[in-house]
């Protein structure tokens, strides 16, 4: 008999290293040239940015003022310069920084290390862009946006296991990354589509236990839901192969198996429901709200189409595996012991190597399923 395991998708995000700073504090007082001398934390978060959107390694400025502070004003204008573009705080990879000078001046000396050169960058923006130009149709929605980028990520990159590669150039470059690297290629092909959207960090938990972890958060018709690109892609890669169970979520959602602690736009409304009132509302693209429910497998929700029996979840197995599919998404009224009872007897009927995932259905009894086969 084949063996059932749960297929559940771990990403991992690596946290920059950040050495601790290195200051020197002389009695002397450093002789700048006060034209050139920067004054504030403004002053030097401005300079920082532009070097480091520059990707310089090493950045040096005076700086003219008291200095009795100037190791937290120096953090200061480092965070802000990093956590200022989303793209560039995921591709710093360390940094420290020195002073030295007297109590009204100083020399101050930044370096920084990158997971992805100027170069690189250029090389993913090229990229971003000719994605775009052959995934968007001209007259496309923004919801027909998303799902386009969604798509074009989880048909092209496949999880990097050996978790070597972090960046949406590695991802593009090798086909392959973790978590960090699909979330920064989401991030850059919805905002290159006009679509605004975020990057958020937190963890992603199975079995009690949890793993860094990146996403991203879209907002789309002025609300915002959460889009897991690496857990939609199922682990081993499977060509072809898309899943939607992490396509715009909300906050309560997304939190049977992900958690975070910054804070971020709320994700209050189910895509499901707006999706459903644009479809039934009429006018031109209404067929192309419709389309996007089927693709979407949102008939799960509605009532009467939950699977009951083992005869039920057979029949409906066979039509999918005749039809050439691997998958299906079906909605089950029952226990998940129950659910994994059922499904051995779909071994009698030639499935070999079933795995499957749930997640509960809202406001019922049931479980949502996906189920996978050989």
């Amino acid at each position: 008999m084949g063996k059932m395991t749960k297929a559940i998708l771990l990403g991992m995000l690596t946290a920059a290293a950040i050495p601790q700073a290195v200051y020197w504090g002389m009695d002397y007082a450093y002789a700048a040239n006060n034209s050139a001398a920067l004054r504030s934390v403004s002053d030097m978060t401005q300079r920082l940015t532009a070097a480091i959107g520059s990707r310089k390694e090493n950045i040096s400025f005076t700086y003219q003022g008291k200095t009795a502070g100037l190791k937290s004003q120096i953090q200061s204008a480092l965070d802000k310069a990093i956590t200022g573009d989303p793209y560039v705080n995921y591709i710093v990879d360390s940094y420290s920084f020195s002073f030295r000078g007297g109590a009204n001046s100083a020399a101050v000396s930044v370096t920084v290390t990158y997971r992805e050169t100027l170069q690189q960058t250029a090389y993913v923006d090229d990229r971003v862009k000719a994605i775009n130009k052959q995934s968007i149709k001209t007259g496309m929605t923004e919801d027909e946006k998303v799902k386009a980028i969604h798509d074009w990520v989880v048909l092209h990159l496949k999880y990097d296991t050996t978790y070597t590669r972090y960046t949406a150039y590695e991802g593009l470059k090798n086909g392959s990354t973790v978590c960090q690297g699909y979330a920064l290629l989401t991030y850059k092909l919805l905002k290159s589509a006009g679509i605004p959207n975020k990057i958020v960090e937190g963890t992603a938990w199975q079995n009690g236990s949890g793993v860094s972890h990146a996403w991203n958060l879209v907002q789309l018709g002025g609300r915002w839901y959460h889009l897991d690109t690496t857990w939609d892609d199922p682990v081993p890669d499977r060509s072809g192969k898309v899943s939607t169970n992490y396509y715009l979520l909300t906050d309560s959602e997304m939190r049977r198996d992900h958690t975070w602690t910054k804070a971020y736009p709320a994700a209050a409304v189910k895509y499901a429901d707006v999706l459903s009132g644009l479809a039934s509302s009429g006018g031109s693209k209404q067929a192309v709200y419709r389309k996007l429910q089927q693709e979407l497998h949102y008939d799960v929700y509605e009532d009467g189409v939950a699977v009951r029996t083992p005869a039920e979840l057979a029949t409906l197995a066979l039509k999918a595996r005749s039809s050439g599919e691997s998958s299906m998404l079906f909605r089950y009224s029952g226990s998940e012991t129950r659910l994994i009872s059922d499904l051995q007897t779909l071994y009698e009927e030639g499935f070999d190597d079933l795995r499957y995932k749930t997640s509960s259905q809202d406001g019922t009894w049931n479980l949502k399923v996906e189920l996978y086969w050989q």
